[in-house]
């Protein structure tokens, strides 16, 4: 019998190692390098040109490796602009590496950082509580409004903090991805444990409109190479499968109906195509960009 499924942010190592083999076998970083370096210096120019320095909030910085190409993108575009970078992290280990990152860095003389090691709720909380009303010129939520637990009210808190000509990116799974296809079919079956909801841009669409806010998307083609997930007993397959289900040990303690349900899922054309062999899975993304 399987043993009670759990969700994989309640084993923080194993999900470390999960994303680890996520980040070898998809093209995610790299899209969204590309995305950095030759269409976001173009999307910030209104926000950019004519200043002297600018403030940056990163809103789940991570270990720091988006954030620090979209600070060398501004400075190769706008030599000379200082910038202020906050980040919100509440990993301390993540933390860690960005200052380990930041500390092997010779170029970041025009860059001043400041980590708050919380959620983004924590600092929305204590924003409020000190009565602080900073704005902002480019706010950035990538891959992190799945952890959030009002992403209506989130969205609608940073945006409030930006200035004028000033812009919220955020960068999460596309409606056209297979992660909407698997997971609004067998989403409710897996152990969401109040750590992660399970939202793509057409969520935010959805959140968006109401609201009146204008905003652009850009979608970005990724792909991830699932095929190993396919040979019983693969260690990397096995990560792989928690990654996407968001499942610790997804394949010792998942019901064997609901196992192979999901692996016959990961192998349709709405999840996955076959090339060559092997199946590589739609992770594509989409970017939102917001207005004030």
């Amino acid at each position: 019998m399987a043993s009670p499924m759990k969700n994989l942010l309640t084993d923080i190592s194993r999900y470390v190692h999960c994303f680890r083999v996520f980040l070898a076998k998809s093209t995610e970083h790299q899209t969204m390098l590309q995305f950095v370096e030759q269409q976001l210096p173009g999307l910030l120019a209104s926000t950019v040109s004519g200043k002297s320095a600018i403030n940056i909030l990163s809103v789940g910085g991570g270990a720091g490796e988006i954030d620090l190409q979209i600070i060398s993108t501004l400075q190769d575009n706008y030599p000379g602009v200082a910038i202020k970078n906050e980040v919100i992290e509440p990993s301390a280990d993540q933390v860690l590496k960005y200052k380990e990152c930041v500390a092997a860095m010779s170029n970041l003389n025009n860059v001043k950082f400041t980590w708050h090691e919380e959620t983004a709720d924590d600092f929305e909380s204590r924003m409020k509580a000190e009565k602080k009303s900073q704005k902002w010129d480019f706010i950035h939520m990538i891959q992190m409004l799945y952890y959030v637990k009002d992403i209506p009210a989130t969205i609608q808190y940073f945006h409030s903090l930006l200035g004028a000509q000033a812009k919220l990116l955020i960068i999460l799974v596309s409606g056209t991805s297979g992660w909407e296809t698997l997971w609004r079919k067998y989403g409710s079956s897996f152990p969401t444990d109040d750590l992660c909801t399970f939202i793509s841009s057409a969520d935010i669409k959805e959140i968006l409109d109401p609201l009146g806010l204008k905003y652009t998307i850009h979608e970005l083609p990724s792909q991830l190479d699932i095929t190993c997930c396919f040979t019983k007993g693969d260690k990397d397959g096995e990560l792989l499968l928690d990654f996407l289900t968001e499942t610790c040990e997804f394949s010792k303690t998942a019901p064997p109906e609901l196992q192979q349900q999901v692996l016959e899922e990961l192998r349709k054309p709405g999840c996955s195509e076959n090339k060559n062999g092997k199946v590589f899975f739609n992770s594509n993304l989409s970017v939102i960009v917001v207005e004030p």
